[in-house]
């Protein structure tokens, strides 16, 4: 029961907080009484069965909570209160020029007179429904930072009167790299949860993203990186079924059964990237990345990876986006050119940034141990257990920790 209380949230928390941002005007207010609806269906639903209609109950669930909290805080004066309770006889809101409801909220939320950062915070809370803690680790930041980011974005939206209004087609294009950059968080937490308390893989969130990324590909046909976070997407959720063992072990790129990859989704995905290169125009981000999985997906062992193409297409992104994680990414792939010692090097002058990120040193320990160091491999090893989230991923490094002599 629990579990299909997870899965309704994840479907309906868009469409709660939409319906009670356009009644009450205020993010604040619809996002604290849906999270009370949803307290409330998981306290109620499994002792009475879920209701026939789920949705509306929440939305009027929900509803409720919004009400009781506005008359306790006395935000409103009775006529606004009473013009609430008669939404029904409002007109509707025009939809703009986005006709799915949470795509719609996204690019609301992505207003340009927010910080970038915070923009894509807000989102990822209010209508991805990820929690503070999960938004943390996407960004490689403390859970307060994130969550003073995330209340720093609601005040401003407060303070500066910015509308909930459904953006128009010539409102898309300022607003399209934050909403990309909200689908390729959702898209990663569910390809590998950060979390110890969900499950390791997510395809609802997975798909979701998928269905989005679609739906802006279509809105945008011209926007190359629109195109570009689809074929990402796209050839990495192929690879996900394999991604996983049955016993719940994460399964390294190197171990993974091939066959086992989806070929539809990898055809798609290559011919996207095709696409693009055609084009003529410089790639963007998600290009590169997407550039790069293409090159992983079409060989047909580990062994017949390009893997110098795919370091010149990592220099290629330091260009755009010089960040240590792209940098520790492109290590992993010089280990396989030049050889685990040189790899080792760079990975060792990321410390200071990327210190409390799990996957640095999981890195540190496979090149230590194929360099023959088993006293530091371990170390690594062990810190990286510490920090991961991920039990698929606890698994797999306990394992390569327990095989060092």
């Amino acid at each position: 029961m629990r579990a299909a209380i997870t899965r309704a949230h994840h479907a309906e928390w868009a469409r709660v907080v939409a319906v009670l941002t356009r009644r009450f005007g205020d993010l604040d207010v619809a996002e604290e009484a849906a999270a009370e609806a949803f307290a409330t269906a998981v306290e109620r639903w499994p002792a009475r069965g879920v209701p026939p209609n789920p949705g509306a109950w929440l939305i009027t669930t929900a509803d409720r909570k919004a009400i009781d909290r506005i008359r306790r805080e006395s935000k409103r004066d009775a006529k606004q209160e009473e013009a609430r309770r008669l939404y029904d006889d409002d007109p509707p809101e025009p939809l703009g020029a986005i006709g799915d409801e949470r795509l719609r909220l996204i690019f609301t939320c992505c207003h340009p007179a927010l910080a970038p950062e915070a923009r894509v915070a807000l989102t990822l809370r209010l209508v991805a429904g990820l929690t503070v803690p999960e938004i943390a680790r996407a960004f490689l930041v403390q859970e307060t930072a994130m969550g003073q980011r995330i209340t720093r974005a609601k005040a401003k939206i407060k303070a500066a009167r910015i509308p909930y209004r459904a953006p128009f087609a010539a409102d898309l294009p300022a607003r399209v790299s934050g909403v990309l950059a909200v689908l390729y968080s959702v898209f990663n937490e569910g390809y590998l949860a950060t979390g110890p308390d969900t499950d390791p893989v997510r395809p609802d969130l997975t798909a979701e993203a998928i269905r989005l990324a679609r739906l802006i590909r279509g809105l945008l046909p011209q926007d190359g990186e629109a195109a570009g976070l689809l074929a990402l997407m796209l050839l990495t959720e192929a690879r996900r079924t394999a991604r996983v063992s049955p016993s719940g072990e994460l399964v390294s790129l190197a171990e993974q059964d091939r066959g086992a990859w989806d070929p539809a989704l990898i055809a798609e995905g290559h011919r996207l990237v095709r696409e693009r290169l055609a084009s003529g125009v410089p790639p963007g981000r998600y290009q590169i990345l997407a550039a790069i999985n293409a090159v992983h997906t079409s060989a047909r062992d580990l062994r017949d990876t390009d893997w110098s193409q795919i370091v010149a297409l990592y220099d290629r992104l330091t260009r755009l986006d010089a960040s240590p994680i792209v940098a520790l990414n492109r290590a992993i792939a010089v280990a396989e050119l030049d050889g685990p010692a040189v790899a080792l090097a760079a990975v060792d002058r990321l410390e200071g940034k990327l210190a409390a990120y799990h996957a640095y040193h999981a890195t540190r320990a496979d090149l230590l141990r194929r360099l023959g160091d088993g006293e530091r491999s371990r170390a690594a090893y062990d810190r990286a257990i510490e920090l991961a989230g991920n039990t698929a991923e606890t698994a797999y490094l306990r394992r390569r920790r327990d095989q060092l002599r």
